[in-house]
């Protein structure tokens, strides 16, 4: 950890690699990075398969580092694990080659292990670590599952929703809770037709949501991440959201509210690990047997586990 306070880069990828091993010695990590956090201002980019979340994100590290004399930024980008080897491509760095020499910018890439939502289980340690390091800027692109992804929204203090042109209509954006999720929205791929019509769905579903005075709205910005067009506005209003946050105390909430959030996963984790264990798994063993030969539903089963893991007084 000194080394990665002192800005070891070595160190720094060592402390990832154990917190994304998990166990006794991604906690020891943790808690060490703990006290030196809570200065790294997140913005998490999510949106589907292919509609250029990493080209996005290298165009924004562009303008974050502003030709080598903005702050330093970090990215975690999540890849997905196979379901069937188990194994990542990890390839989401193929759109940032063109910061790999620059020594103000730190990409690591992480796999999903099986975790559903887009988000590693090690994100919340990763994200700490760092923080620890002193990046001002940690930008964190999810795999992109499903119509939308929304754990990010949990994870992040600004949250930028990527959609194509065509990708749907106003019915599809309700139902993906894009308006729960998005901070900021951004059509890319915005050289292709049907980009008015994506627009007019998104400001549609704006109005029709009801919200108070004084509410941060979410702007709609149009990109070509490719040629790095509209990054820069993107970026622009990253700044805006972040001070609206601070002005309104709402980044306070926010950040409380993901700590709690963390404890409980931690809790229900540790919890669930001590209910698997009891007797060597053999409990386990014998209730499952019971729920299949129907003599024990599978609530009853939960209970006697529960009870073996915390005796009730």
């Amino acid at each position: 950890m000194e080394g990665v306070r002192s800005g070891d880069r070595r160190a720094l990828a060592r402390a990832l690699s154990v917190v994304e091993r998990g166990g006794d010695g991604a906690r020891d990590v943790g808690q060490l990075a703990f006290p030196h956090g809570g200065r790294a201002y997140t913005v998490g980019i999510t949106g589907a398969p292919g509609s250029g979340k990493s080209t996005l994100v290298g165009s924004l590290v562009t303008e974050v580092r502003a030709g080598g004399a903005g702050p330093d930024v970090a990215v975690l980008a999540i890849d997905p694990s196979s379901p069937f080897t188990g194994g990542a491509i990890l390839g989401d760095r193929v759109r940032l080659d063109d910061h790999v020499l620059d020594a103000g910018v730190f990409i690591r890439s992480m796999a999903t292990r099986g975790h559903l939502g887009g988000l590693a289980l090690a994100t919340p340690q990763a994200v700490r670590v760092l923080d620890a390091a002193a990046f001002g800027w940690v930008l964190l692109e999810t795999v992109g599952v499903g119509q939308v992804e929304v754990e990010v929204a949990g994870a992040a203090d600004t949250t930028v929703v990527v959609l194509n042109p065509g990708w749907g209509d106003a019915v599809q954006a309700n139902k993906a809770g894009l308006l729960e999720v998005a901070d900021l929205f951004v059509i890319n791929k915005a050289d292709r037709a049907g980009v008015a019509d994506t627009r007019r769905d998104l400001e549609a579903m704006l109005e029709l949501s009801s919200s108070a005075d004084g509410a941060w709205r979410p702007p709609i910005h149009e990109t070509v991440a490719t040629r790095g067009e509209g990054a820069g506005a993107v970026w622009a209003s990253v700044g805006d959201h972040r001070a609206h946050l601070e002005v309104t105390g709402t980044l306070a909430e926010r950040r409380s509210r993901r700590l709690l959030d963390e404890l409980r996963a931690i809790v229900v984790r540790r919890l669930e690990r001590r209910a698997l264990a009891l007797g060597d798994g053999a409990l386990l063993d014998r209730l499952h047997r019971q729920v299949v030969e129907r003599r024990l539903d599978p609530y009853a089963a939960a209970e006697e586990i529960i009870a073996g893991v915390s005796p009730p007084p």
